[in-house]
């Protein structure tokens, strides 16, 4: 049977407070690194199995490049995103497609609305439909297709466990979290996703965020670039005003969130947190993330604070605030 995390193994990570009374708790686990890759914090039990969702994406996207794919700037940038689906993204994904000879028709992602409201009334307007390019995934996918022409793998079957892509990428997640892969689940776009451990996840990003552009190793080189290719264009890893965007504009940081209340934080100093709400809500995964940044010292208090100031926290009565999602006492 399967280590996988527990209530019993959670603590309170968030409290969603009403006129002065606590509604809501959501309990997790997380783990803190400093810049030199310390564990220097444990909340609950990081040790045990989960599944990262997006939040893998990073390590996904270094895959699809050391495997040929030849992106950079905000094509590799979407190669790592969970977008909103505007018109924009949907263009850069047009154009990684187009790079490799290949049309949206080789997707295979489902086909949905975009995410982002603005862009969806726009195509309902326009008589559009649910679209492969839209899904929140496109990029990672259309990254996947151009690494398969780059090295001659076919794109048939690209998703499969067994294809040559899936299988360098699960390399490369052992090789950069440390650990074997347990188990693998189908993610919502129908990829892949590898049961880690949280430890395993802030080791990987750990590395990815300290990595060099200049080193000897390939792998970290792209790592780097990555992570740059992400900075310069904070837009494409989500979308304006969405919390990974609004992360990267207000602190600097790398942030990469994940369904079921995942995510992964790396501040510039390459101090890492990783973590996972035990009930699968992300609606304060990112304050939780940064607020345990600026404890550890990695951001300042000043900065997290403008950022939980950004982020959709307010809990409304009767249209007005009467409280806010917040991260629990004990963070």
């Amino acid at each position: 049977m399967l280590e996988t995390l527990t209530v019993a193994d959670a603590v309170e990570l968030a409290v969603v407070e009403r006129s002065g009374f606590v509604e809501s708790r959501h309990a997790g686990a997380a783990i803190v690194m400093s810049p030199d890759g310390e564990v220097v914090r444990k909340l609950g039990d990081p040790d045990s199995l989960f599944l990262p969702r997006s939040s893998l994406k990073p390590l996904q996207a270094i895959a699809c490049i050391t495997a040929g794919a030849e992106l950079a700037g905000e094509q590799l940038a979407l190669a790592t995103a969970s977008h909103v689906g505007t018109e924009r993204h949907a263009n850069v994904v047009r154009e990684i497609l187009t790079g490799g000879g290949l049309t949206e028709d080789h997707l295979a992602c489902p086909p949905a609305w975009p995410s982002d409201s603005a862009s969806r009334d726009e195509l309902v307007r326009e008589h559009g439909q649910p679209s492969r390019i839209r899904m929140n995934c496109s990029g990672k996918h259309a990254a996947m297709l151009r690494a398969c022409v780059a090295t001659g793998w076919r794109t048939d079957g690209y998703l499969d466990q067994l294809h040559p892509m899936q299988a360098h990428i699960r390399e490369v997640v052992e090789r950069l979290t440390g650990e074997k892969i347990a188990h693998t689940s189908v993610d919502g776009c129908g990829a892949p996703v590898h049961a880690i451990t949280l430890t395993g996840l802030a080791r990987a990003m750990h590395r990815i965020g300290t990595a060099s552009e200049r080193s000897p190793f390939a792998l970290h080189r792209v790592a780097g670039t990555l992570v740059r290719a992400v900075k310069e264009n904070p837009w494409t890893i989500e979308g304006p005003g969405k919390p990974d965007t609004v992360a990267i504009e207000k602190l600097g940081v790398f942030a990469k969130g994940g369904a079921e209340g995942v995510m992964v934080m790396i501040a510039p100093s390459g101090a890492t947190v990783a973590l996972k709400m035990l009930d699968g809500a992300a609606r304060a995964s990112t304050i939780v993330a940064a607020t345990l940044l600026a404890r550890a010292g990695a951001v300042s208090d000043a900065d997290a604070a403008s950022l939980a100031e950004a982020l959709p926290l307010a809990v409304l009565g009767g249209g007005s605030d009467v409280g806010m999602i917040r991260p629990g006492a004990g963070i």
